[in-house]
């Protein structure tokens, strides 16, 4: 089976909640993944939830903090051109099913690494290996070289009358 590249962008809510439905349907299948967050170093709900129930989906955190609001400082930069060498061994090996690159597009966003940097690393994934790469702001080159893209389109969010994110919802 050809695994395609896919992308979840948009200033929507449920791109990385869509490539983990992704991943939990690949591991009732049979498949292992592997989950790359890049920008994201803080203790989500989900990574709780993938390391207690299913063996099969790895997930590994490239990110220090939640710089977002800040500007991404040298230590910032470093992990995430740490991770993105990482995640091309992995890519190249073959030993995942389906990869996700969450946050990659906002990685590219704030110059951690560039577009180019990311498709020479996607070039290098073996022909079954899936490979989902979430994050606002996707860049045009990203685009085209992907096969499948979704926008995730923001109509109304009650972040806008004040309330804050939820353990269990939104991390």
């Amino acid at each position: 089976m050809k695994g395609f590249i896919q992308i979840y962008t948009g200033n929507g809510k449920g791109k990385t909640t869509a490539a983990f439905g992704l991943t939990l349907r690949a591991a009732g299948a049979g498949k292992k993944s592997f989950i790359a967050q890049f920008v994201k170093g803080m203790p989500y709900s989900e990574i709780a939830a993938v390391n207690k129930y299913l063996p099969d989906i790895t997930i590994k955190q490239y990110g220090l903090d939640c710089f977002i609001v800040n500007k991404p400082t040298e230590k910032d930069i470093e992990a995430a051109r740490n991770g993105l060498t990482e995640v091309a061994h992995i890519i190249a090996s073959g030993n995942y099913d389906v990869i996700v690159l969450d946050e990659a597009c906002i990685a590219i966003y704030y110059n951690l690494f560039s577009v180019e940097e990311l498709i020479d690393v996607i070039k290098q994934k073996q022909e079954p290996t899936e490979i989902i790469i979430t994050g606002r702001y996707a860049p045009k080159e990203l685009i085209e070289f992907a096969d499948l893209v979704t926008e995730m389109k923001e109509v109304k969010h009650y972040y806008s009358s004040g309330v804050e994110a939820r353990k269990g919802i939104e991390f």
